[in-house]
């Protein structure tokens, strides 16, 4: 049988509602933080090791402004470090139960991590960012001197602070995280 785009998008609706009642994610979730669904990248690209010797992947083309980036930052003496790249839908749903299972509550899940089809990793664009010498995810990156270039330059490279203090989506802070909107 074969599945129109159309087709594969309510199927891929489908499993999200699903994994979000599953994991007691409130219905109107998205439309309280005015999240959009994001679809899954089909094809990551490897991007290299993690700070945690893990291998990531990106869309080729964030991929690709991601080493432009890197190697700009890398000649002002700035290096760019990953932390977590592309996650499935699934993925973002172990996240979730893990931490659910460690009896945290889901409102304050939902505060620091998206919803299984709503998290900017799934399309392949989103980076977590750190450099040495500081702790990955943490709102102190915002002190260090690669957060300065990346507020300076990353837009250079298509990629923009996607959860700034006061955000629309209601989140917490993270500054961090960084998402590729080239073509």
């Amino acid at each position: 049988m074969k599945f129109s785009a159309k087709n594969r998008q309510s199927s891929y609706e489908c499993k999200v509602a699903a994994l979000q009642k599953q994991l007691g994610i409130p219905a109107d979730y998205a439309v309280q933080h005015n999240f959009a669904l994001q679809a899954e990248c089909s094809q990551p690209v490897p991007i290299g090791k993690d700070v945690m010797g893990r291998e990531q992947k990106m869309s080729a083309a964030a991929a690709s402004a991601w080493f432009d980036m890197q190697v700009a930052a890398a000649a002002n003496g700035i290096e760019l470090q990953a932390v977590s790249a592309f996650r499935s839908v699934d993925y973002q749903a172990r996240i979730i139960q893990r931490k659910l299972d460690a009896g945290l509550c889901i409102e304050h899940i939902l505060q620091v991590s998206a919803a299984p089809g709503y998290s900017e990793h799934h399309s392949g664009s989103a980076l977590d960012i750190t450099t040495p010498g500081f702790e990955p995810l943490q709102e102190s990156f915002d002190r260090s001197p690669a957060f300065k270039w990346l507020t300076d330059w990353a837009g250079k490279y298509d990629f923009r602070l996607s959860y700034p203090q006061g955000n629309p989506h209601g989140v917490a802070y993270e500054p961090w995280h960084w998402c590729w909107h080239g073509n």
